[in-house]
């Protein structure tokens, strides 16, 4: 899992703009896990004007499986979602006035490589859709 957030946050201390560290630090930790054989899943609110660039050239270059996906989810919703999480420091840190100073309607990457999935689809379906869409629900179990 490669969390804009942790890497932008709290590795780099960072605050979100175009051209920042995150994003080149953001792909060479990508471009190193799937180096080393590892599956990646890079997620955030990554903005198409900050990200957009970086995240087309690691599709491009990526010879495995790889897909993208734009949770569609109205600003109305997305408050619903975020005050039904378990960690009240977070929802104490991160208000509704973050979340809509953040949102970004249909903010989708040039070139149509997202499949978009709107509110509509529970939790669970998103899983299991990603979980096919990748092959992931495939693969064995690992016994760490």
């Amino acid at each position: 899992m490669v969390a804009q957030d942790n890497l932008r946050r709290i590795v780099l201390r960072e605050r979100d703009r175009p051209g920042g560290a995150n994003i080149g630090l953001i792909d060479t930790v990508a471009r190193y896990a799937l180096g080393a054989g590892y599956h990646v899943v890079i997620e955030g609110i990554l903005y198409a004007d900050h990200y957009g660039e970086m995240l087309q050239r690691l599709v491009d270059d990526h010879r495995g499986v790889t897909r993208c996906y734009y949770l569609d989810i109205p600003i109305d919703e997305t408050l619903v979602r975020h005050a039904s999480k378990a960690d009240r420091e977070y929802l104490a840190a991160v208000t509704e006035r973050e979340l809509r100073d953040w949102y970004r309607e249909h903010d989708l990457l040039p070139g149509g490589i997202e499949t978009v999935i709107g509110s509509d689809s529970t939790l669970r379906d998103t899983v299991d859709r990603i979980m096919r869409d990748t092959a992931l629900s495939e693969l064995p179990a690992r016994d760490d």
